[in-house]
């Protein structure tokens, strides 16, 4: 049962990422693909005001020391 509700927890997702238009826009960068991601495993989540959105691909991450 738990694999079903997964499966269209994800296409609810994927439905409301065609809303959206994520699919026409070409992914440009990593953050317009990570944003299509996220809004499909977000799920039914969409629908009920949450608009997830990846704005930076590349963290600001500590640089080992020399």
């Amino acid at each position: 049962m738990l694999p079903l509700l997964l499966l269209i927890w994800l296409i609810i997702g994927a439905i409301a990422a065609g809303q959206r238009g994520y699919y026409t826009d070409a992914a440009e960068n990593c953050a317009n693909a990570g944003t299509t991601i996220v809004t499909i495993v977000a799920g039914p989540l969409n629908y009920m005001g949450v608009n997830p959105k990846v704005e930076d691909c590349n963290p600001n991450l500590p640089q080992p020391s020399q």
